[in-house]
């Protein structure tokens, strides 16, 4: 089944997904080997009534769909050359942001692959390893957590390229899932 409405934008159960779907949806448009992005989620209503003009130019705008209840937000470009999980550790959100989600791509392996995995390699020679296996996987992950404890996650392989075959659900990355809620920890 498409997760795909007739009349264009992704179909999805809860709030989160939506959001994460639009985030997937935007990271599509601009296209493959592209950096890190970092967005803040705020409450589309709370927007809305705090700062109707930033709302509306973030297409958020009362006139907008209801049933959108997060509005992502994207954030300056990473650091080049500091590690993810490192920035990750410099992030405090101010309480008006409700969640935060992250669309990063990366080289996976099949599960089958990990018996394979030669014993000693440091963080490099792992990367250079999966980067010439043969079944390798370019995928780009969107994951976003909220403060409350709620994740979601999307996965869209390169060589499958569409909406209708976006993979989603709220263990798909538990790590990067982890990290992000780390931000929101005092």
């Amino acid at each position: 089944m498409s997760n795909v409405s007739p009349s264009g934008p992704p179909m999805a159960a809860s709030p989160l997904t939506r959001a994460v779907l639009e985030i997937d949806e935007y990271a599509s448009g601009l296209g493959w080997d592209r950096p890190a992005r970092l967005f803040a989620l705020v409450d589309t209503a709370r927007l809305r009534a705090q700062a109707p003009s930033l709302a509306s130019q973030l297409g958020a705008g009362a006139g907008t769909d209801q049933t959108t209840s997060y509005t992502p937000i994207e954030q300056e470009e990473l650091p080049k050359g500091k590690a993810l999980d490192e920035f990750l550790g410099t992030i405090a959100w101010p309480d008006g942001v409700a969640g935060c989600a992250l669309t990063v791509e990366r080289l996976m392996l099949p599960p089958s692959a990990e018996a394979a995995v030669p014993k000693g390699l440091n963080e490099a020679g792992l990367a250079k390893w999966v980067a010439r296996h043969p079944d390798r996987q370019e995928v780009r992950m969107t994951v976003a957590v909220l403060r409350d404890g709620a994740r979601e996650a999307a996965i869209r392989l390169r060589e499958k390229d569409s909406p209708s075959e976006v993979l989603t659900g709220p263990d798909l990355v538990p790590g990067l899932a982890d990290a992000l809620a780390a931000t929101f920890e005092s």
